[in-house]
This record gives structure tokens, C-alpha cells and sequence, in this order.
């Protein structure tokens, strides 16, 4: 029997803030409350048939790497667990169980945090196009999926719902962050993919590229007699999940074209080929599709974490 999605939370006790593609966010005090829901988007489309356990899927991994970065950068965690959360929370324990985060409130910066080690997706275009990622140049004849000669920091804006962000080249990053912060960003950035990457293949997965997003978190006001204190940079949202990375299998890959991958390229494959326009309403997803889709999700949870769904 298939496990029940959760394609929307609704917690009529406390206060909704807004409704990302796949994640669903509260406001508790100076908490943010986020559920990762079982909603699966592709080309910036979300479709009407949810990925069971995906938000559950995404939230360990994301916990694991949490955990595993915490001495590169500070990340917004709280707690994962219900009972640990504020009171009102506790009503709602078995759905929030495994697929929620309480976490600090910050301020997200207007940049996404890209960071490529292979040449794939949009940057393979640009490269195909210019020769360059975000107006970093590359060496001539590399080909798709080629690892690069080193990681490549190349950021996007951070569209609204339903449009598509934008690759931008550093500069640009300097101009919206300012460039002490986008330099900080950067390095901060290329350490985790490293980290990430480096102990993703030793359980067998190449992350191709990923995506970071960080936040300014206010420091608490200064007690009497204390120095201020500044604001932090700390990591949200999400790490190196296959909803915000390429991952491919380390035993199957073969530059020179598309991989197989642990990722939504499985799904965004799929839709390609039955020539959909990439623009709602979105087709209905057999349940092969989604179920193979699932899988892809959960060995990749099982091979970087060694565990499967608790």
C-alpha cells in the first residue's frame, strides 16, 4: 500500500506566511515554522500529484548535512522535534513528525548561492552559448556533465513564484549584496560544496551543482554593559537535497551527455519527452512515474545518511 501524501499543511491554530513550491511556512514568535510538504515542482511549475514522503525525505537529508556543516557556517535549526516546539504545535505532532524544522527567524538575502563542479543544465547552455558559466570563462572542448577543472560559484536572483531565476554573473551578486558580503557568500559557499561533495562520493554520489541560501540573522539586543554584537550570516532553507542538487550515481557516469541522477531530473526527463510546454496546467504523472521518482529520492537519502525513512 502506497503511503499517504501530504500536499498541504493546514494548521488553523497558528499563523500561515506563505506557501512556497514545496514548502509551507509559520510563524510562531521569533520562529519560523517550515513543513516540507510532499508537492513536487518542475520548470518552476508545481504538480497536481504529490511524491509521497518526499517532504519527509528532504528534511532528513537536510538535517544530516545541517548537522555535518555546522562548523563551516551556522544554520537556522532549532529542532526537529514536535515536542519540542511551542504548544500550540503539539496538537499537530504526527503530521509534522519527520517533515518539519523549527528555526530562527533571519532575513534571506536576494542572491541564490550556485555552486557548479560539472557542466550541466543551464550552465552546459550558457557554456555551449559563450564559453562561460556567468561570465566566468572555461576551458574550450569541455563537454556536458564534464567535470570542471574546479568549482565555479555562479548565482542566481531569486525569482517569484511561478518565474525563473536568473543566472548573473558575480559582479551583479556585488551590486545586490554588496561586496563584502557577496566575497563572504562565495567562499562560504564553495567550502560546502567541497565538503559536500567530497563525502557524498565516498557513498557513491556525485554532486554535480547545488544551491545554498543564506540569511542575515539579528543578533539579540546588546544587555547592559555588553559590546553590540553583529548580525550573523547563517544558512536556511535547505542543504544538498535532491530537490537543490544534481545527483548522480558515482558507478554510472559518462561525460559526454545526461546522467542518471537521484535528483528531479528523473521527473524533468519524463516531461520532456511526453512534450510538455513547461507551463501549467501540469500533466498528470503516471503512478510509475511518481513512484520511480520516490525511489530515486529515498536512495539518496539512504546512501548519504545509511539510513532509510524513520
Amino acid at each position: 500500500m502506497a503511503p499517504e501524501a501530504l500536499k498541504r499543511s493546514n494548521f488553523k491554530d497558528i499563523q500561515l506566511l506563505k506557501r512556497g513550491k514545496v514548502r509551507d511556512v509559520y510563524e510562531i514568535g521569533d520562529k519560523l515554522l517550515i513543513v516540507a510538504s510532499d508537492r513536487m515542482s518542475a520548470f518552476d511549475v508545481v504538480m497536481e500529484d504529490p511524491i509521497p514522503d518526499k517532504g519527509k525525505i528532504l528534511t532528513g537529508i537536510s538535517l544530516f548535512w545541517f548537522k555535518k556543516l555546522e562548523p563551516i557556517v551556522e544554520n537556522h535549526l532549532v529542532s526537529s522535534d514536535p515536542y519540542e516546539y511551542p504548544a500550540v504545535c503539539h496538537q499537530y505532532a504526527r503530521q509534522l513528525e519527520g517533515r518539519s524544522m523549527l528555526v530562527k527567524k533571519a532575513r534571506p538575502l536576494l542572491v541564490e548561492c550556485i555552486v557548479r563542479g560539472y557542466l550541466s543544465g543551464s550552465g552546459w547552455q550558457e557554456y555551449l552559448q559563450n564559453g562561460s558559466v556567468c561570465e566566468i570563462p572555461l576551458p574550450d572542448g569541455l563537454g556536458e556533465s564534464d567535470r570542471l577543472p574546479e568549482p565555479i560559484f555562479t548565482p542566481s536572483t531569486k525569482a517569484a513564484d511561478g518565474m525563473h531565476d536568473e543566472n548573473i554573473s558575480f559582479e551583479k551578486a556585488v551590486d545586490i549584496l554588496g561586496r563584502e558580503m557577496a566575497e563572504e557568500v562565495r567562499e562560504i559557499s564553495l567550502r560546502l560544496y567541497e565538503f559536500g561533495r567530497d563525502f557524498a562520493g565516498g557513498k557513491g554520489i556525485i554532486v554535480a551543482d547545488t544551491k545554498f541560501e543564506f540569511g542575515i540573522k539579528a543578533s539579540p539586543p546588546a544587555e547592559q554593559g555588553e559590546a553590540a554584537r553583529d548580525d550573523r550570516l547563517i544558512l536556511i532553507d535547505e542543504a544538498l537535497t535532491p530537490d537543490s542538487s544534481r545527483f548522480w550515481p558515482v558507478d554510472e557516469y559518462a561525460p559526454g551527455g545526461p546522467q542518471k541522477s537521484f535528483d528531479k531530473q528523473f521527473l524533468r526527463d519524463y516531461l520532456i519527452e511526453i512534450n510538455w510546454p513547461k507551463k501549467p496546467p501540469p500533466p498528470k504523472l503516471p503512478p510509475e512515474i511518481i513512484e520511480k521518482t520516490r525511489g530515486k529520492y529515498l536512495e539518496a537519502l539512504e546512501r548519504l545518511t545509511g539510513h532509510g525513512l524513520r
